[in-house]
């Protein structure tokens, strides 16, 4: 059995549609919303006691990626939330699986976001090996991207044909396909993993480059402003993130040519040269 919370997500969807042949229950927004405030626990066990006892797997794909969102929602959707079910499902015995993000150990100055993470992490850490934290990448590739993501921008300023000014762009990134990363993740869930795991396919781009493939395509080079924005202090610039042995058999598409494909899915409306 698989439950999923946070299904109306880019990865609550994708997990959905991974596991749509299994018994999957979606679990209702308006049931878990109220899941991150104090003596939920109660409801949380309440609510799974009738799964008691069946190997079953919690996905809590909710979450708040926005670092301008205020601290305070972060820290409920992206810790409280998850805790409390970790808390209400332990008798149950079932396993909960996380998402975090690589750059918990990265980034010391850490925006609401990464610091909300960097806590469930290291709660997870603590705990018993029926949880796993998965740390991932940056996905894509369900829906238009979010406008304060850099693929976002550079969304927005090719539909609007404006210039599109960015740092030196240095930064190391993966970008894993959201069709890829459940298949990942399912393989981890099939094999019990547990603890804290970076999902990595090992293949980073530094953004200038991924900026440039992307503005070549689309001919529209002239827009693309590399420098105009001053380095950010922390970053990742030299880190590279080894793939898992136990996802050596996964089919990662290749970044630059797969990114360029769902920039043309999101109503662009132009042909890729």
């Amino acid at each position: 059995m698989k439950f999923v919370i946070g299904a109306g997500g880019r990865l609550g969807q994708a997990l959905t549609a991974l596991y749509r042949e299994d018994n999957v229950v979606v679990v209702d927004r308006q049931c878990y919303r109220d899941w991150w405030q104090d003596g939920s626990q109660a409801a949380i066990s309440r609510y799974f006691e009738q799964w008691s006892g069946v190997d079953s797997t919690i996905f809590i794909a909710a979450g708040i990626l926005d670092p301008k969102i205020s601290g305070e929602d972060h820290l409920r959707v992206n810790f409280l939330l998850p805790k409390h079910l970790i808390e209400g499902t332990a008798q149950a015995g079932m396993r909960v699986v996380t998402f975090g993000t690589v750059m918990e150990k990265l980034i010391a100055n850490q925006n609401p976001y990464i610091h909300s993470k960097a806590m469930l992490g290291q709660y997870v850490a603590e705990r018993a090996d029926r949880l796993a934290h998965l740390r991932v990448h940056t996905l894509y590739g369900i829906g238009q991207p979010s406008p304060f993501m850099f693929l976002g921008q550079i969304c927005q300023a090719l539909r609007q044909q404006t210039p599109f000014e960015m740092s030196p762009g240095n930064q190391l990134r993966e970008y894993h396909h959201i069709e890829d990363e459940v298949r990942a993740i399912a393989t981890l869930v099939e094999q019990r993993s547990s603890g804290v795991i970076d999902l990595s396919h090992g293949q980073p781009v530094r953004l200038k480059d991924l900026a440039t493939h992307v503005f070549r395509s689309f001919d529209a080079e002239s827009l693309l402003r590399i420098g105009a924005l001053p380095d950010p202090g922390d970053e990742n610039y030299q880190t590279f993130f080894e793939r898992p042995k136990s996802l050596q058999n996964i089919r990662f598409r290749e970044t630059l040519p797969s990114v360029v494909d769902y920039l043309k899915a999101c109503s662009l409306g132009w042909e890729v040269a």
